[in-house]
């Protein structure tokens, strides 16, 4: 009886072997991945939660939450540009790393640098110029309209610093340097802690700015982390060995390969950034009171889901750098592992909101009414971040890393635009359901794309080949010359 249970466990053990990753290696590579990214975002995070909380601790926190909210999501628009700008050129860097063609590394970075600052400059102008008139846009209300307007006018060097960072910092991610840009976030957390007491409140004999301090405690960290990022990058760093005189170089003849690959990418963030406005334009017209509880409900769940970005951009790396040495079998196991790790997650970070929506509501000075509103939201959120979870890891690791980003664009397009924007205008707006089910409507979208992202996880469809990078190779063999190997004789 027991030779036949032994028999049962080793055959269920080679069933799931078949599906999910069972090398002990792959969760160590996960893992040494993951949690800088991890510990980054947990210090990207815990600024937002201290900069809301002090914004929220103003005698007129609910306008200054409203107005600090709504222009955040502003910027976050154009955030969701530059991640699609140095997401689509980390597919790249990520297949080049792995395949070992320096060269072509190089010219992909010099492409997104190029589009990134160029876009970063342009916004900031247009921001710079019509501030106001963008405020007018989200809410209706001329206070939080007027210290809107004050927050993004402070803000206005931070595109072109983040347009940067961020292309930058993809990079390194894309080739497994994670440990740079944690440093230089550690250093930005502290600093801009520090910035943001000193400015809103008026310490040290510096005026009180408020809503203006926020902002420009903001832009003094988001020099240092910029500053520590692209020294290293520029300067210091010995395996890419991309310099600051590379962005002159000739580009040209990837510049087809790079379009069809970062552009989907672009778009579909884009489009994303673009309908996340138009969902915060609603919740803006609802009403302050559902802006501030929008507002507490949205930070609390970034903290809870800190792993699931961490895994998202980790898998999105792992997948195109195997894909790079060709091994296609390993690369569909590491999909459906992938997507299990999602639902997981997703759980956990569900009971996580469930336990700190109490203690973060109380800290903060709003009003009973926005307090119940809060909860609502809190309850609505613990269920939607477990497809979340999965379509996070899906739709920005998984599928992204295997090239499939023009069915991404689709995915990301299609029910934010057709389903989510239309019912949660009709429920906020129109129907003026309870704030749970408000919610729960502008994001049905992460729920449905969730499960299509499945099914085009099952079909295998999403491997798509990128020109000179995915080599026939028998197992275990590499490249001649590679990048890699060299810089791990390094």
């Amino acid at each position: 009886m027991r030779v036949q249970n032994g028999k049962e466990v080793r055959k269920a053990t080679l069933k799931i072997g078949k599906y999910i990753e069972t090398d002990r290696g792959f969760y160590r590579q996960l893992l040494a991945m993951a949690l800088p990214l991890a510990a980054q975002n947990i210090i990207t995070m815990g600024v937002n939660l201290v900069d809301n909380m002090m914004v929220g601790a103003l005698p007129d926190a609910e306008t200054a939450m409203s107005a600090t909210m709504l222009a955040n999501q502003y910027i976050a628009l154009f955030q969701f540009c530059i991640m699609g700008i140095s997401m689509g050129s980390s597919v790249l860097t990520a297949r080049f790393w792995g395949a070992g063609d320096s060269k072509a590394l190089k010219q992909t970075i010099t492409i997104a640098l190029r589009i990134a600052l160029t876009l970063s400059v342009a916004v900031a102008v247009i921001t710079g110029c019509f501030a106001t008139p963008i405020m007018g846009l989200y809410s209706k209300e001329l206070s939080v309209i007027t210290s809107g307007a004050r927050y993004l006018c402070w803000s206005l060097l931070t595109f072109l610093l983040t347009g940067l960072a961020t292309v930058c910092t993809n990079v390194l991610r894309s080739v497994g340097l994670t440990k740079i840009p944690f440093f230089a976030s550690l250093a930005a957390f502290s600093l801009n802690i520090g910035a943001n007491y000193v400015f809103i409140f008026g310490k040290f004999g510096f005026p009180a700015m408020g809503v203006a301090g926020a902002a420009l405690g903001t832009v003094v960290a988001r020099v240092l982390e910029t500053g520590i990022i692209c020294g290293y990058f520029f300067v210091r760093d010995t395996h890419i060995r991309y310099r600051a005189a590379d962005i002159f170089g000739q580009c040209r003849s990837l510049v087809g390969e790079y379009l069809r690959i970062s552009l989907p990418v672009l778009v579909s963030d884009g489009l994303l950034g673009v309908g996340d406005n138009v969902l915060a334009i609603i919740m803006g017209h609802i009403g302050q009171q559902f802006t501030s509880a929008v507002s507490i409900t949205n930070t609390t769940q970034r903290v809870s889901t800190i792993f699931i970005s961490s895994i998202s951009f980790a898998s999105c790396f792992m997948i195109g750098q195997v894909l790079g040495e060709g091994k296609l079998d390993r690369v569909k196991k590491q999909g459906y592992t992938f997507c299990v790790l999602g639902v997981i997650i997703g759980l956990l970070a569900a009971g996580v909101i469930q336990l700190l929506s109490e203690p973060v509501i109380s800290v903060y000075n709003i009003t009973e009414g926005t307090k119940e509103i809060t909860r609502a939201m809190m309850s609505a959120i613990s269920i939607i971040v477990v497809f979340r979870s999965v379509n996070s890891i899906l739709t920005k690791g998984v599928l992204r890393g295997g090239g499939d980003t023009r069915f991404l664009m689709v995915a990301d397009v299609l029910f934010l635009w057709i389903v989510a924007v239309p019912l949660g205008y009709l429920a906020g707006l129109v129907w003026g359901l309870p704030a749970f089910w408000v919610y729960f409507c502008l994001y049905i979208d992460q729920v449905i794309k969730a499960v299509w992202c499945v099914f085009r996880l099952r079909s295998g469809k999403w491997i798509k080949k990128i020109h000179g990078t995915m080599p026939e190779k028998e197992p275990g063999q590499r490249g001649n010359g590679s990048i890699r190997e060299g810089c791990q004789r390094r």
